[in-house]
């Protein structure tokens, strides 16, 4: 498919937001102002990315305070601001405002986020947090995994949306592990469905990728992560960031979103 600027919207498939954090990575491997994360996110919009997503993490090891102000003031569709739940970063969110938030557990020594919110064991300050931001106009979305309690304890904690952690799904795909992909999309179907009957919006993503980028000696007809997900239709949101941005170093960056809108609109209407 070649670039054609087309929003999923159009297109009855899960809305693409689109994670620049690791342009920021790049940038401050070298420190200075190049390549600017902003501007990455101009052109993702300018590609189709219905969302532009962005963690600030404690240590800015990529994401800067100065890249979440001029994101907010420039980007034209509806920014998605993962932190943690610290009272630093509440404050910070609700000085931004921005149209989402993503509320994510975070340990310092990690690369990744590795697993999801625990909100059964922090619900009181998950509550007061989601209440916080709801109260300027911040939609709040968990960053969680398909576990029946978290789920059940996002929707008490008066979150509207839930994101569920693909991260263990992704790495059965990358794996060529079917017994344990299988398992994963069981708890991943079961997790969307218990949050629709808690009327919940669902959103997945991390670690979704492309079968065209698996490592040689891989099938690269199989159903990518990114399609198996997709084809949930009550996933109504998926975020992607670091396959789509090292995708883009080989193809473009406007390519590459384009690449992901494709899969995920075939398959939502296969």
């Amino acid at each position: 498919m070649t670039f054609s600027g087309t929003h999923l919207t159009d297109l009855n498939a899960p809305l693409l937001g689109v994670n620049i954090d690791h342009v920021a990575t790049v940038r401050n491997a070298r420190g200075g102002v190049f390549p600017d994360p902003v501007r990455a996110a101009m052109l993702a919009v300018e590609a189709g990315a219905d969302i532009i997503t962005f963690h600030l993490r404690e240590d800015r090891r990529h994401i800067r305070d100065e890249d979440v102000v001029r994101l907010k003031q420039q980007v034209p569709v509806p920014v998605n601001f993962e932190a943690a739940v610290t009272d630093e970063m509440l404050d910070i969110i609700e000085r931004t405002r921005p149209e989402h938030v993503c509320l994510v557990p975070e340990r310092r020594q990690e690369v990744t986020t590795e697993g999801g919110l625990d909100v059964v064991g922090q619900y009181d300050r998950v509550a007061v947090a989601c209440a916080r931001l709801a109260a300027v106009g911040s939609r709040v979305s968990l960053f969680i995994g398909a576990d029946p309690a978290q789920i059940e304890a996002s929707a008490r904690a008066g979150a509207p949306c839930i994101e569920l952690h693909t991260g263990a799904l992704a790495n059965a795909w990358w794996a060529g592990d079917q017994a344990a992909l299988q398992h994963e999309l069981t708890r991943l179907r079961e997790g969307v469905r218990i949050g629709r009957s808690l009327g919940l919006r669902t959103h997945a993503g991390h670690g979704l990728a492309l079968s065209s980028d698996l490592p040689d000696g891989r099938d690269p007809g199989e159903p990518s992560s990114t399609a198996i997900v997709a084809s949930l239709p009550d996933v109504s949101e998926l975020h992607i960031g670091h396959a789509l941005i090292g995708r883009a170093v080989f193809v473009g960056l406007r390519q590459a979103i384009a690449d992901f809108k494709a899969e995920a609109i075939r398959a939502r209407t296969a």
